[in-house]
């Protein structure tokens, strides 16, 4: 693990996987930076902080921001961290809309947002499978993996149905046992 980052690292750090990012890639591109680039965590550590983002309200890359943020500086590394997320992305997003919507109409635009789309797809699987090998490593964590998929992806139950019925038999089979 690298050392504690500045809050001026942080900040630059996020608004690096921000502006290097697409849409559901975040996540894929995060961990690129968090865990192999910085080495601030390893990767169980980023997929717990990952998972938490996911399963508490707000966005997750807000989240995620948080967590590191506090983790390295406290409050103010949060404040650091969600604010190189978000700045120049949402200034960039401001110019976007108004071009957009002065010009949806044509059909190229149309086209740029489906390769956009096509490359979060494709971050979001490359996260899938780099830390699948660390943390699917045996029958159970494959079996409530599968099934939370097949819940929520496939059935499209929704999210906190999924965890009410398997966070508990997830929570029991990773409880440490007696020795």
């Amino acid at each position: 693990m690298s050392d504690k980052p500045s809050l001026a690292s942080l900040a630059l750090t996020f608004n690096h996987i921000a502006l290097a990012s697409f849409g559901g890639g975040l996540s894929a591109w995060s961990r690129e930076v968090i865990v192999v680039e910085k080495r601030w965590m390893e990767d169980e550590e980023f997929l717990s902080a990952v998972t938490m983002s996911r399963i508490l309200p707000g966005a997750n890359q807000v989240n995620l921001a948080v967590f590191v943020g506090v983790k390295f500086r406290g409050v103010p590394g949060a404040v650091a961290a969600v604010f190189g997320l978000t700045f120049i992305p949402v200034l960039i997003v401001l110019a976007l809309a108004y071009f957009y919507f002065q010009f949806h109409h044509i059909p190229a635009v149309k086209g740029i947002l489906k390769g956009a789309a096509a490359a979060a797809v494709a971050l979001t699987l490359s996260m899938v499978f780099k830390t699948g090998k660390k943390c699917l490593t045996g029958l159970i964590p494959v079996s409530l993996f599968a099934t939370i998929f097949l819940m929520n992806g496939i059935a499209r139950w929704p999210l906190l149905a999924c965890l009410a019925l398997l966070a508990p038999l997830a929570v029991a089979w990773a409880w440490p046992k007696k020795p």
